[in-house]
Order: structure tokens, then sequence, then C-alpha cells
């Protein structure tokens, strides 16, 4: 009778055993993606880290470099357009930059974030790995967000408030979409399958807002009494504190542009801390050797360009790279914000095309050769410094002429619309109360 039970449960249990052990096999091509936890905080962490950098990181930057007349002006303006930037993302923005096979633009399927929900996946940069499409598109919201509102900082001070607003929409729309669909949507997108490599936005943040900038400061015109009368710094103290936000958050946007919290975030990491600091004492030792004193504006903008510098190559080329591109990018922009700013006679009020467009080139290009295995970077072997380079020049290309162009046309639309400027009497008397109706020091 023992006998009995004991066949009866080898009966019962032996093809469940079996099973048990033969379903990986079964399953092994179905695997279902991992959503690591670790992973999803630091993503979200890190989306916070680029709010931070944009509100109120960037906007006491900016703030802190105009007149007193206009602080509030700009801040409205760095806040306003972040706010409009993240809405049109998640109406259209996210599915014309990230779906669809186009090399150009993707497509219309996720309008209005259409699919998306709290059980989607988007994938990492390793195979099986991935993230809650959620996690992806509140991250890339904020790409999108801080490019545009650095774009005001051209135009400050002078600029109609609405003008602004509709002119941050087109752009996003026809210049940034693209550009982040060709460098970012693999493998479709078109700069992308050339292989061109820009691990978190040299070419689609920084160059396309720089170049965005230096046509408006043309169009709009300068400020009234340019060359003429002294546009100080009202607030350096803001500035720094706004730098150091930057600096800070940009953390969130580099590491976090790797998309996992493992060895890739830490190269990003600790690449966007050296690089700084390089960058930081490279612009004073040039201010110490051109005009015998470092200045605390000049560290303040001198971590901005490292950070800019090393942002297309933060994850793809190794410590003592980044030390190199910092440096150089920001001896670059140095030039950039004085020599090549005279040449173009362009009123950029606060440099963002000597800082952001002349650094995101530097380091764009410098990507190209530091990314080589023998430098220390991730290339693969037989990695071509010269192929890369043109590959890189290519981006570049690319990304000044499509800017360029359609900011053209934008401002164009813009002026046509509303207007661009504010009348000279508003101008004169502040940008605070006439467009705003608030100052921001009562005296």
């Amino acid at each position: 009778m023992k006998d009995l039970k004991l066949f009866r449960g080898i009966r019962t249990w032996l093809p469940l055993l079996l099973l048990g052990l033969t379903a990986p096999l079964l399953h092994a091509k179905a695997a279902v993606p991992v959503v690591d936890k670790g992973d999803v905080a630091w993503m979200l962490t890190s989306t916070l880290l680029v709010l931070l950098m944009t509100v109120p990181g960037l906007a006491l930057f900016y703030g802190g470099l105009v007149r007193t007349k206009n602080v509030l002006s700009v801040l409205m303006q760095v806040m306003t357009v972040f706010s409009l930037l993240l809405l049109l993302w998640v109406a259209y923005g996210y599915s014309l930059a990230f779906s669809g096979g186009g090399a150009v633009i993707g497509n219309l399927d996720k309008l209005f974030l259409r699919g998306v929900g709290k059980d989607t996946l988007a994938a990492t940069f390793t195979a099986g790995v991935s993230l809650p499409e959620y996690v992806f598109v509140a991250f890339q919201s904020t790409f999108a967000g801080i490019t545009g509102a650095l774009i005001v900082g051209s135009f400050a001070e002078r600029m109609r408030f609405r003008a602004v607003l509709l002119f941050a929409a087109l752009w996003f729309t026809f210049a940034y979409l693209p550009i982040a669909h060709m460098v970012w949507y693999g493998p479709d997108g078109y700069l992308f399958a050339k292989g061109a490599l820009d691990f978190a936005g040299g070419t689609v943040v920084h160059i396309n807002a720089g170049v965005a900038g230096l046509v408006g400061a043309y169009l709009v015109g300068p400020r009234l009494g340019f060359g003429r009368e002294p546009m100080k710094p009202h607030n350096v103290t803001f500035t720094m504190v706004g730098a150091a936000l930057l600096w800070v958050g940009w953390f969130g946007f580099n590491a976090g542009s790797n998309l996992e919290a493992n060895a890739g975030a830490a190269l990003a990491f600790i690449n966007t801390l050296l690089a700084t600091a390089a960058a930081v004492l490279a612009w004073l030792a040039v201010e110490a050797i051109v005009r015998g004193h470092a200045s605390m504006l000049g560290g303040a903008s001198g971590a901005v360009a490292g950070l800019v510098g090393i942002t297309p190559a933060c994850g793809t080329v190794g410590p003592m790279g980044a030390i190199v591109i910092g440096a150089l990018a920001s001896v670059c922009c140095v030039w950039g914000v004085t020599g090549l700013k005279k040449l173009l006679r362009a009123d950029d009020a606060l440099d963002v095309f000597g800082v952001h467009g002349i650094g995101g080139i530097v380091g764009a290009l410098l990507t190209g050769v530091f990314t080589a295995p023998g430098l220390g970077g991730t290339g693969a072997a037989g990695f071509s410094i010269g192929h890369q380079l043109g590959v890189q020049a290519l981006g570049v290309g690319i990304t000044v002429l499509w800017s360029g162009v359609v900011s053209v046309l934008a401002y164009l639309v813009v002026k046509a619309v509303f207007g661009l400027r504010v009348p000279y009497e508003a101008e004169r008397e502040g940008l605070d109360i006439t467009s705003h109706g608030e100052s921001a020091y009562d005296v």
C-alpha cells in the first residue's frame, strides 16, 4: 500500500518537476525585460537634477548677469519656456523624437502619449534591461525644456514675452525634435546610423541652442546703448549660486544619460566632475594672464564651459581625456565670449553662443579624439580617430545649418505675428515693470 502511494506521488510530481526544469529552455527566447529598482530610482533622481539645473540653476545664473531692471523678466522666460516645452514634449515631442523609422523625424504614433502606460517599457543600453517608459519620457522632457530655456540668454532684456514663447514653440518643433531624432533615435536616426557620438547633448542641446541664440541676437538686434553704456551683471552672487546648481544638476544630465545605475554612469559622473574642475582653473588662468586677475564671474563661466564641453563625451572618454576636454573647451570659450564676439558684432547678451555653441563644438569634435581606446576611451578595437572626427564634424555641421535655418524662419514668423522687440521706452524702463508689472527690488 505504501509503495502504491509512493508511485502515485511520483506520477503526480514528476511531470511538474520536468516542466520546471525545462521551462527556462522553452521560454529563453521570450525573456521578460528586467526593470531594476535601482535604475528607476537613479533615473527619477536624475530627472529631478535636470529640473534643478533649470529652475533655479539656470534662472539664477542668467538672473545675476542682467541688469536690475530685467531680473524678473529673465527668471520668467526661463521658467515659462521650460514649462511650455514640457507640455509640448508630452503632446507630440516625444512621439516625433523617439518613434518611427524615419532618418530625420519620427511619427505621431505616440501623440499625447498614446500607447504609453504604467506597464510599457523603454530600452536602455543593456540588452534585456528596461525602464518604465514614463521615466524615460520625463527624463527627456527636461532636456527639451532646458534647451529652449538656454536660448533666452541671447536676446535677454529686449524681447517681447509672448514673442519668446512663440519662438520657443516653433524652434522646439522644427529644430530640437529633428536633431534629437537624428542623433539619439537608433537605429534609424541619420546621425545615429552614421555613428555620431553625443552621449548627453553636445549637438542636440548646446550647439543647437547656441546657434539659435546667435541668430536671435542678430535678428532681434542689440540692446539700447550696447557698446556705449555699461551693462555689467547686477548680482554675481546669484550667478555663482546658479553655476553651482548647474554643476550639481549636470550630474543628472550627464550620468543620467546612461539610463542605468552602473559603471557607465560612474564614468560619466567622474568625467563631469573632473572636466568642470579643469575648466574652472583654465578660465581663471587665462584671465589672470590676460587681465592680471581672476574673477568670480570667470570661475562661474569656466564651470559652465567645462560642463558643456564634456557633455557629448562624458560616457565614452576616460578621466584624463575629460580633463583635457574641459580645459580646452574653457580656453576656447574665453575666446568665444571676447575675440569671437567682437568679430561677430552680435549682442549675444549672456554669451549663449560663446559658451554653449563654442563649448559644444569643441566638445563634440574632441569626443572623436579621446574616445580612442589608446587615449583611455571606450572605443572598440579598430577605432579610427580620423574617421570619427569626420563623423563628429558632420554632426556639428548639420546641427549648425539646421538650427540656423529654422531659427531664422522662426524669428521671422514671430516678427510677423507679434513683433520681436519691446518698445524703446519699455526697454529703457526695464522689462520687469513694463512686461510683468513687478520689480525684483523695492528701493
